[in-house]
């Protein structure tokens, strides 16, 4: 079983590294590019039968910090 879990910064928390890439793309002549949001994707490769909120857990342990990030599960 798999699953995908993706991070992203909260709204309301700056995020350089996507200003960083707003910048870039701007510099490389990519107009109307306001803003960007950097985050992150981590695929598990899980045994099967692995409950939502096993992963939810590892999540909140380990792979997001909740305080300034929320994550989203998705099982493929």
């Amino acid at each position: 079983m798999k699953a995908r879990v993706h991070v992203m910064l909260k709204n309301g928390v700056l995020d350089p590294q996507g200003e960083a890439v707003r910048h870039a793309l701007g510099t490389l002549g990519f107009d109307g590019v306001n803003g960007v949001r950097q985050g992150k994707v981590i695929e598990l490769d899980l045994a099967d039968g692995t409950s939502e909120d096993t992963i939810n857990e590892m999540c909140e342990k380990l792979l997001a910090n909740t305080v300034i990030e929320s994550y989203s599960v998705e099982v493929v």
